[in-house]
């Protein structure tokens, strides 16, 4: 299953859930908006919903709404959403709904036919079930973009990543690179796993660290978004989006 064009941008996932690929999302978003592009944020399956100021809202949805560059609603930005905060085909099967694989790729179409470059962000980590038959990594591959991985920076972190790097490979998608997320305050030798990690995504799959973000109290995107490698991001993503081409 393929959407009806191509798309240009990027698929963000992560090594676990709660690893800070909204930020890194949002970044990357404001990132664009910066350079003058039309960016939206897409987040296709978003599981938890909030009551905010009076509005029923999922924040992560929220967040790419207001990190890009076009006038977007929730419910264009979050095309699925649901009330309880777990497992998405959990979520689903509580209201008795489906996660529809078409219409996620729809909402893609529509998002990409408005904006020069889409910033999609999975859910969980890269392979988490939306249905009986297929799943977040089944969803990245029918997108076909450019995977940009985010690394919760805590013990176990290399392990996570590099496996979760081999799962990317086995779907037949490029990993664009990574970004290192510091999710622990102190973090005990954080930079000695910071440099394992920029060995061994070099050397397992020629993808850079398209930067290492540490903990902030503001994690705004545009505070976050101080700590990428903005070079290295229009770089890699040059090849497969017309967005980045010179």
């Amino acid at each position: 299953m393929k959407p009806a064009h191509a798309l240009h941008g990027c698929f963000v996932t992560g090594t676990d859930t709660e690893i800070g690929k909204t930020r890194i999302s949002a970044a990357l978003l404001h990132v664009f908006a910066e350079a003058g592009r039309r960016s939206a944020g897409l987040k296709p399956v978003a599981a938890g919903i909030d009551l905010i100021d009076g509005q029923r809202v999922n924040e992560d949805v929220r967040a790419l709404r207001d990190a890009g560059s076009l006038p977007l609603t929730d419910a264009e930005v979050g095309p699925m959403q649901f009330e309880a905060a777990c497992a998405p085909h959990i979520a689903a099967a509580l209201e008795g709904r489906a996660i529809d694989r078409r219409a996620l790729l729809d909402a893609a179409c529509a998002l990409a036919a408005r904006a020069d470059v889409l910033v999609v962000e999975g859910v969980g980590g890269f392979c988490v079930p939306l249905g009986a038959d297929w799943d977040t990594a089944d969803l990245a591959a029918d997108l076909g973009l450019p995977v940009v991985l985010v690394v919760g920076l805590r013990l176990g972190c290399i392990s996570h990543a590099l496996l979760t790097a081999e799962a990317i490979r086995s779907r037949g998608l490029r990993l664009a690179g990574w970004v290192g997320n510091r999710v622990v305050r102190d973090m005990p030798w954080a930079d000695d796993n910071v440099a394992a990690l920029r060995h061994e995504f070099e050397r397992r799959h020629g993808a850079p660290c398209l930067g290492v973000v540490p903990w902030l109290a503001d994690p705004s995107p545009a505070a976050v978004a101080a700590h990428l490698d903005i070079a290295a991001l229009h770089g890699v993503l040059a090849s497969s989006s017309s967005v980045f081409s010179s």
